[in-house]
Parts: C-alpha cells; structure tokens; sequence
C-alpha cells in the first residue's frame, strides 16, 4: 500500500491496562494503527477510515467506524469532525481527527461502569426481595 502513510521509525507501547477494558480484538487493532501513526506531541492523528482499513485489512469502513466507536465508548480517543477548503473554495467534510486519550481516563470509565453495573444488580435484588416479601405477606394478591 504506497498510499500510505509512512511515519517516521519508532517505538511506541500500548497501555497494559488496555487488557482489562473488555475491547474487540478490531477496536484493539484500531487503536493500535492509531497510536501508531499520532503526533507524539499532540497525540492527534487524521486517517481516513480507508486509510485505516487498507492498514488492518478491514475491508468496510463501517466496520472501522465501528471500532471507532468503540473506542470513543471505552474513553480511549476523542474525535471531532474536520473540514477542507478545496481550490475551488468550496469547503467538504474531511477526515476526522483522533485525539488519544491518557489511558486513566479509559480506566475511571470503566471502573465507572462496572459500579454503575454492580449498584443496578444491587438494586434489582432489593426490589425482588421486596416483591418476594409482599408476596408472602399478601397470598391473596398473586393469585
């Protein structure tokens, strides 16, 4: 693909928390690519989803698109909209430009979540247990 971009040589790592946020194996390779081709000094990068999909051998860019949600779901990168000018004058929507997030933040999402998850089953066996209770009290009323 000698359409792609060519960054510079480097070592970059992934987060070893990244494991436990339950992402797709997609979203990973996502991310992956992502961190791959950002600014190290921005952490921003703008690939097309063509781009991205050429890279990962991912063949739909609503598949891409959806990885990319997920990752915006999981905390771990911001995107916003951007627009060209073409010569013409006429302005068109660009790709998007992905901010990589600091992985704490993807970690207190989840962290979030997972109290928000226990705090509801917590609720629902409360709400049962009252149910049952009434309806040992009140025999008459369930049949």
């Amino acid at each position: 693909y000698s359409n792609l971009p060519k960054p510079k040589p480097r070592r970059y790592s992934i987060p070893n928390e990244i494991m436990i946020l339950g992402i797709s194996a997609g979203a990973l390779a996502v991310y992956n690519y992502l961190l791959y081709v950002e600014d190290r000094k921005t952490y921003q990068c703008y690939p097309s989803y063509n781009t991205i999909g050429k890279a990962l051998k991912i063949k739909s860019k609503g598949t891409v698109a959806k990885y990319v949600r997920e990752l915006e779901d999981k905390c771990l990168i911001y995107t916003e909209p951007t627009e060209v000018i073409l010569k013409d004058g006429k302005k068109r929507t660009g790709n998007l430009k992905y901010t990589i997030r600091p992985i704490q933040d993807a970690i207190e999402h989840y962290h979030y979540e997972q109290m928000k998850n226990v705090n509801e089953v917590a609720a629902r066996a409360k709400a049962q247990k009252m149910l049952d209770d009434y309806n040992r009290k009140h025999p008459k009323a369930t049949a």
